[in-house]
């Protein structure tokens, strides 16, 4: 079985379909809320997403 290797970036795939990508520096929490999407941009991010889980259920 071949597997090959595709070298395509969420964050360059996103902006060629004209989507809004935004990020902060390295290692730093960061969320989005986009209605009922609500995503964290790494490990840091995982208590503030938490709480806009909370918040967005209440």
């Amino acid at each position: 079985m071949h597997h090959e290797v595709s070298e395509i970036l969420v964050e360059d795939e996103l902006k060629r379909l004209g989507g809004l990508f935004e990020k902060a520096p390295n290692w730093q929490s960061f969320v989005i809320i986009d209605n009922h999407l609500i995503t964290g941009q790494n490990p840091a991010s995982s208590t503030a997403s938490a709480q806009a889980l909370v918040k967005l259920l209440a």
